[in-house]
């Protein structure tokens, strides 16, 4: 299932093209105009003195995400702002190998008063298996193993009996930090600010944004990303990953498959302008 998914994903790049390499990744995101400012879609803009950064998904790559919030002090250092926002779209945890520290750094990040961690699938996820709801296999083919792993619990391949399965899902709740459950089971599922609607896996098209499913808001994939029209706000997402951050007319994507590329996407609104980081 893994696979199959890696390889739509790359599908998405092109069906002529072959897959791109980490090297190729890191260099058409570094190299590509990304940090020139832009005209935001659809005349958007935040309030005066406001400034957004917004990441995508992380995914365990924890020394990706402390990197970039070393990169954000140091452009509010170089361009103070009256004041910011951080936020980000959700899918901490899974896939990548250091799950449990990227919760640590968000938690630690968020004292500071101006971080907001949004929910993505992959939390709930980890919730519905802490909670019995969900069985190991399928959190496995989601890349659940690697975040027990982070957690210091290597995931058996195959249960004897329902007996060890159970005993194997309650060292894992007991495992896990009970602020970082806290976090888990908090967090918001959209934010809006200006004329932007940030959220992790999108919205359905003609459905007013205040009364989208939490499904959709988590889960949401080709009706949304298909849809041209408006929403109502430029929604600002992740969920589907892209070789390089997509600027549409109805919605900005971040999702630049960071477990895979080693490329995590910070987006710097401000105005009417953005730019990425």
């Amino acid at each position: 299932m893994f696979r199959d998914w890696v390889a739509r994903w790359r599908g998405r790049q092109g069906q002529q093209t072959r897959p791109k390499s980490y090297a190729q990744a890191q260099w058409e995101h570094h190299h590509a105009p990304a940090n020139q400012p832009l005209q935001a879609p659809a005349g958007a803009a935040l309030p005066p003195g406001l400034r957004v950064y917004a990441m995508g998904d992380v995914h365990g790559r924890a020394d990706l995400l402390a990197e970039k919030f070393a990169a954000i002090d140091a452009d509010l250092a170089a361009r103070p702002a009256a004041s910011h926002v951080e936020i980000l779209l959700g899918d901490y945890v899974d896939r990548g190998p250091r799950a449990r520290d990227v919760i640590g750094l968000i938690l630690a990040r968020r004292r500071g008063g101006c971080l907001e961690a949004l929910a993505g699938n992959h939390e709930e996820l980890f919730l519905r298996f802490l909670d019995g709801d969900l069985t190991l296999q399928h959190w496995r083919e989601m890349g659940g193993a690697e975040t027990l792993l982070s957690y210091g619990l290597a995931a058996p391949r195959l249960f004897h009996s329902l007996d060890e399965e159970i005993s194997f899902t309650r060292r894992c709740q007991e495992a896990v930090p009970a602020d970082h459950v806290t976090f888990l089971r908090t967090l918001p599922t959209h934010r809006e600010v200006g004329d932007y609607f940030f959220v992790h896996a999108g919205v359905r098209p003609q459905a007013p944004l205040a009364e989208q499913s939490l499904e959709d808001l988590l889960w949401i994939r080709n009706e949304f990303l298909d849809w041209s029209g408006g929403f109502g706000r430029i929604v600002v997402h992740g969920h589907t990953p892209v070789g390089r951050p997509e600027v549409r007319s109805n919605r900005i994507n971040l999702d630049t498959g960071a477990y895979i590329t080693g490329v995590l996407t910070c987006l710097v609104l401000e105005g009417s302008r953005l730019h990425f980081l």
